[in-house]
């Protein structure tokens, strides 16, 4: 799992000045998603499903979990590291500079970095955006305690759907923290990350938070913790599509398991049924049946080393400036430029 905020969720948002406005708990989109996904010959469901208000609350647990180590390294490197990536992303001659951070989740790890940008950027607009209304809000409330005199302009949906556009003569950068990244498939990266280039100017800078390959035990740990927060966060998916689909899932009778592949770098969660079962949705009009064993495969994680990094920022029209990597050299918060 990642850091708050998926590009594929609910896609209906309203830009404000200060209070996001959500979007519908379920789009038609996303329903479609999801039953193509459930009558698979391996069924999947869209990560986009996580980031509902529980899964928020759950997700914020999971972050401070012993095992959980990529909140705590990407926020170290946030704070260290926040001058010299203030200094790289602010434009030259007094350039107005938008923010736009996709996934921003409720502002936590932002904070020192948009506080390092405001001081030497007077012109800087903060746009986060998110699914997850509930982390909108308490974003916003979070930088008017912390930062009041920072214009913030949150927007609840679908990145690209609902990219800010910059003001006149002013300069974008953008932020996809958290390895937010890795819940894609390479290609999936790829064409997200063109989608990215496309909306930023010749110049402008994205900062792409990464997890990198290390230790599998380690990595495993951050996807199946003791206390079994991820457990009930991968198990919400279900008990969302019982409110909002109308399935009757019976949660007792599956649960969840994690897995990491060093040799692909992948780390992959499911929900397993634990018995031979049939589910339906007198809404969506399907039943579905399970085997005992069967798989619903919810989430992936990739993990990265440096050729693949560059072979991704190449792919998709930016050129590598700096990486700011952690003293462990396990996390690494990339700055590309847009070529």
């Amino acid at each position: 799992m990642s850091a708050l905020g998926h590009p594929e969720g609910e896609s209906v948002s309203t830009q404000g000045s200060g209070s996001p406005v959500g979007a519908p708990a379920m789009d038609a989109e996303l329903q479609r998603r999801v039953l193509e996904g459930l009558q698979q010959p391996h069924k999947s469901l869209p990560a986009a499903l996580f980031y509902d208000d529980e899964g928020t609350r759950l997700f914020q647990q999971i972050t401070a979990l012993p095992e959980y180590y990529l909140t705590r390294a990407e926020d170290a490197l946030l704070r260290a590291q926040a001058e010299a990536m203030a200094a790289l992303l602010t434009p030259p001659h007094g350039s107005a500079l938008e923010l736009v951070e996709l996934g921003s989740g409720d502002g936590a790890k932002t904070l020192p970095l948009c506080a390092a940008l405001h001081a030497r950027c007077a012109t800087l607009v903060y746009r986060p955006v998110d699914t997850a209304a509930l982390a909108l809000q308490q974003l916003v409330a979070r930088f008017a305690a912390a930062l009041p005199a920072l214009p913030v302009a949150p927007v609840c949906g679908d990145y690209f759907r609902h990219w800010p556009a910059a003001r006149p003569s002013a300069r974008q950068a953008a932020l996809f923290m958290g390895s937010n990244l890795g819940n894609y498939t390479r290609d999936e990266a790829l064409a997200l990350l063109r989608g990215v280039r496309d909306r930023l100017a010749a110049g402008d800078r994205l900062l792409l938070g990464l997890d990198l390959k290390k230790d599998p035990h380690a990595i495993r740990a951050a996807y199946d913790d003791a206390a079994g927060i991820t457990a009930q966060f991968n198990l919400n998916l279900l008990r969302r599509l019982n409110r909002e689909c109308g399935f009757d899932f019976d949660l007792a009778h599956f649960r969840h398991y994690a897995s990491y592949d060093p040799l692909d770098g992948t780390a992959r969660s499911f929900l397993v049924s634990r018995c031979a079962q049939r589910v339906a949705s007198r809404t969506l009009g399907v039943t579905l049946h399970f085997a005992a064993g069967e798989t619903i495969y919810t989430e992936q994680s990739q993990k990265y080393d440096a050729p693949l990094i560059e072979a991704l920022a190449a792919g998709s029209g930016f050129a590598v400036e700096r990486h700011f990597t952690d003293a462990p050299g396990g996390y690494t918060v990339v700055a590309w430029r847009a070529a």
